[in-house]
């Protein structure tokens, strides 16, 4: 059985924690299925959404602590595996769409996938937390981008604390995007999905990347970074089809090409 589950249907990537006897707990040989499940959706020039969503009752259940490799860092003695940017959740150059569709407990690791997808659907029975600090654990990534996404004092609520936050909650600080009832969740996220696909997905990666990379810059440099991001587009099939189908009064029907 594999720990976490890759599906490809009309250009929407499925990618499935699937250890429910663990809560889907992170141990090393998911941690590697995770990896190239978002390899293969990066890589896949057909796969133009990604929805991470999990089996059983619980999102995960965070790092595996019986198996050093479902986690990062060195302590107590012990040696984890080290994290890389290479990851999705710890910061993989990935401009696709990602949705996180989140059911019952989501905790640490799985939280902090979570925090690098662009919208996170959750259920009225998910709860969100960083329980490191009660671990003796320094949160590290998830220290970085929750700020970012929450405000800093709701940041410092969940990574000071360790203590876990209602979905309700994580809805009024602004971590999850949609609540919805736990018969929909998947429906929901799905509807989504194919709502984003309906758009240009060589624009949808450009304006992403726009987006990211000029957080960091000057108001000049940004605009001349998103000025050369719009020629980028401006030269694919893609675009040609959009004014066409605009010009024709018909819907497009992008290749991502």
């Amino acid at each position: 059985m594999s720990l976490v589950t890759y599906e490809l249907d009309d250009h929407i990537a499925t990618i499935t924690l699937n250890r429910p006897e663990a809560r889907n707990a992170i141990n090393g040989a998911m941690r590697q299925d995770l990896n190239s499940a978002w390899d293969r959706f990066r890589d896949t020039e057909d796969a133009w959404v990604g929805i991470l969503t999990a089996t059983g009752n619980a999102f995960c259940a965070g790092g595996d602590l019986r198996d050093g490799g479902g986690s990062v860092g060195t302590f107590g003695g012990t040696s984890w595996e080290k994290p890389t940017i290479n990851s999705f959740e710890s910061g993989m150059e990935l401009f696709k769409p990602t949705i996180a569709a989140v059911n019952g407990p989501c905790i640490g690791y799985g939280l902090t996938g979570v925090l690098f997808c662009d919208f996170v659907i959750a259920s009225t029975d998910a709860t969100f937390s960083f329980p490191e600090v009660s671990l003796g654990i320094p949160t590290v990534v998830g220290a970085i981008r929750l700020p970012h996404r929450v405000g800093w004092a709701n940041a410092m609520e969940l990574l000071l604390t360790g203590k876990p936050i209602s979905a309700e909650r994580a809805l009024e600080v602004g971590l999850v995007w949609k609540l919805v009832e736990p018969g929909n969740l998947q429906s929901e996220a799905m509807g989504w999905a194919r709502t984003l696909t309906e758009a240009a997905p060589l624009a949808q990666r450009a304006t992403k990347e726009v987006a990211w990379r000029t957080a960091d810059m000057g108001w000049i440099e940004a605009v001349r970074f998103g000025e050369t991001m719009r020629k980028v587009a401006g030269a694919t099939d893609d675009a040609a089809e959009g004014v066409r189908a605009w010009v024709e009064k018909r819907k497009p029907h992008w290749r991502g090409r």
